[in-house]
C-alpha cells in the first residue's frame, strides 16, 4: 500500500487529492511542522530533505509533487489523470506543474522561508514585502494565459489541477488581491465540489480562504 507524508496547509494536499481522485488504496501519515516533525531522524530516514509531499511506494520513495502527481496518473491510469498517450499534451502538463513548483510555490516560500535564501534580517523582510507583488505576477499570467478553461488543460481534469488549487489556497494570505483573478477564483470554487477534494482537505484540516 501506498504512504502518503504530508502536513497541513503544505503542497502535498496536491497529491493527496490525486490519490483520492484516482481511487487509490494507500495511509496518509501527518507531520507536525509546529513540532519540527519533518526534522525528526525517523522522517528524515524518509526523506532526507525534510519536507513534504513524500511517497512510500513498492518500488521506493518519492518526493517533489510534480514527480508524485505524475506517478498516480501513470499508477492508475483508468482514473484518467493525464493524456499519457500524447506526449505534448503530456509535455504541456509537465510544463504547468513544473512552472507551479520551480517559480510559482518559491514565489510564496520567500515569504515565510527567506532564511533558505538569505541570513541578513533586513533582506529577509525585503523579500516578504515583494511576496504579494510576485505572486500576483505569476496568478496574473496563469490567469491570462495557462488556465485553458475549466480545467488547466482544457475541458479534461487532470493532476494539474489539484496542484493549481493548493496553491492557489494560499493567495489571500500571500496577499493577492483575488478579485482580479476571476477564472483562478472559479476553478477553486468548481475543485471545491469534487468529492476527492472534499475528502483530502476534511482529512487534512486544510484551511480555506
Amino acid at each position: 500500500m501506498l504512504k502518503l507524508y504530508y502536513a497541513p496547509g503544505t503542497c502535498a494536499l496536491a497529491t493527496h487529492i490525486a490519490l483520492e481522485e484516482a481511487d487509490a488504496s494507500y495511509e496518509a501519515m501527518r507531520l507536525d511542522f509546529a513540532t519540527q516533525g519533518q526534522r525528526t531522524a525517523e522522517y528524515l530516514a524518509v526523506n532526507p530533505k525534510g519536507r513534504v509531499p513524500a511517497l512510500v511506494t513498492d518500488q521506493g520513495i518519492l518526493t517533489e509533487t510534480p514527480a508524485l502527481l505524475v506517478f498516480v496518473a501513470q499508477s492508475f491510469p483508468a482514473a484518467e489523470l493525464a493524456p499519457l498517450s500524447n506526449p505534448f499534451q503530456l509535455a504541456q502538463l509537465q510544463e504547468f506543474n513544473s512552472y507551479l513548483c520551480a517559480t510559482v510555490h518559491v514565489a510564496h516560500a520567500h515569504g515565510r522561508r527567506g532564511t533558505r535564501w538569505v541570513d541578513d534580517a533586513g533582506a529577509v523582510e525585503a523579500m516578504k514585502r515583494k511576496v504579494p507583488a510576485t505572486m500576483t505576477e505569476c496568478y496574473e499570467l496563469i490567469e491570462r494565459k495557462m488556465l485553458k478553461g475549466p480545467w488547466v488543460m482544457g475541458e479534461r481534469y487532470t493532476i494539474c489541477d489539484p496542484y493549481l488549487f493548493t496553491i492557489s489556497t494560499w493567495l489571500e494570505g500571500d496577499g493577492v488581491d483575488t478579485g482580479k483573478l476571476p477564472r483562478v477564483v472559479e476553478h477553486r470554487q468548481r475543485m471545491l465540489t469534487r468529492p476527492a477534494v472534499k475528502k483530502a482537505v476534511a482529512e487534512e484540516g486544510t484551511q480555506l480562504p
